[in-house]
């Protein structure tokens, strides 16, 4: 959560309840004598909340990250009030944790190839062949999820078991990513130590989840894990699920990618044509979004997507304040970043919510 129980802040004061009124003796128990020693009282503990970590992601107009600025740049906000920053940071050292969750159902398999291929370059990339303190899980979907890989930070052993990853039947997304942020992200280490991300390659699709959408956003929030979403529908082809995708990270602080909307061209010369553009002829299907010049370009956009991502995790900001609303209520409380230099884009963890893990 960001946030620790402690006596650190300095609470409210607290009225002393009156106390409860003296009930007869059950028949069966001994009343003390006025000799004996009183009972000791149970003492009255106040959890508060300690520190909020906001983890925050800049950009200028052309997409590049923003690395120069500074904390009076910063204004944050709690539930609509002005909180002050008690601590800045530009974030290149707290360990990741991130889970790498890969479509398999029969929908994903003529892309599968693909996003392994990707998949594992990112891999490295986060890694660094092992000389960092990040780790990696590695987990799958169809009509259930399956944890192929704990978190490690071995490169070699997360690449073995993404090549050997294969196609099953089923979709269910969601169920995927809630059980993701409930058993890994969860258990992953406190949360003020570490950033927690997922990385889910999806056509944004579901059909067998028994967990809603919201269910699944509510438990990212609770675990405050931030999912970045990889679209894989095919360019040409208009798919539904993108505007899922798009909720999904918007509302846990990621943001959504669809490399596949990325094309080299319409024309025999690039070898890439959607199904449909030209009409269903052999040639447009010999020219079609899984073979030809195409496939490369696809295998380009994909690993250049997932570059991105982890150039943006290695150049992130954290933003910490004290909440002027200190209590560990259960609540949730949304978090609002604002910057005062002009033409910068923000993202940031959106919330918490105020509750000991």
């Amino acid at each position: 959560m960001g946030v620790g129980a402690g006596g650190r802040g300095a609470p409210a004061q607290q009225a002393t309840p009156p106390a409860a009124p003296t009930a007869p003796a059950a028949a069966g128990t001994t009343t003390p004598s006025p000799g004996s020693a009183p009972q000791a009282k149970t003492p009255t503990i106040r959890a508060t909340v300690e520190l909020v970590n906001v983890p925050v992601t800049t950009f200028n107009k052309r997409g590049m990250p923003v690395i120069d600025l500074n904390m009076e740049d910063f204004q944050v906000f709690e539930d609509g009030v002005e909180q002050k920053i008690t601590r800045f940071e530009r974030e290149t050292s707290t360990p990741l944790r991130v889970g790498l969750i890969v479509d398999t159902s029969n929908s994903a398999r003529p892309k599968l190839s693909y996003e392994k291929e990707a998949a594992s370059e990112f891999v490295f990339q986060v890694l660094r062949n092992g000389g960092t303190k990040n780790q990696i899980f590695l987990q799958t979907f169809d009509a259930s999820s399956s944890i192929i890989q704990d978190f490690t930070n071995d490169p070699d052993v997360l690449n073995e078991k993404i090549q050997a990853l294969k196609s099953g039947g089923g979709k269910a997304l969601y169920d995927a990513i809630y059980s993701a942020c409930r058993d890994k992200m969860f258990k992953s280490g406190p949360p003020e130590e570490l950033r927690r991300i997922l990385i889910v390659f999806s056509d944004g699709l579901d059909v067998q989840s028994q967990h809603t959408l919201d269910q699944t956003v509510s438990m990212a929030r609770m675990a405050e894990t931030m999912i970045y979403t990889v679209g894989t529908a095919s360019y040409g082809f208009s798919n539904t699920g993108d505007k899922l995708l798009e909720d999904i990270s918007n509302e846990t602080g990621g943001y959504a990618s669809f490399p596949m909307r990325e094309t080299p061209g319409a024309d025999l010369e690039t070898g890439y044509l959607s199904h449909g553009q030209i009409g269903d002829t052999s040639q447009n299907k010999g020219l079609g979004v899984e073979t030809g010049k195409f496939s490369s370009e696809r295998l380009i956009h994909l690993a250049d997507t997932l570059q991105a991502i982890g150039r943006n995790l290695d150049e992130q900001y954290t933003i910490s304040y004290r909440p002027l609303r200190d209590t560990l209520d259960g609540t949730y409380r949304s978090i609002k970043v604002v910057i005062a230099r002009r033409g910068v884009t923000l993202r940031w963890k959106p919330g918490y919510f105020a509750t000991a893990e």
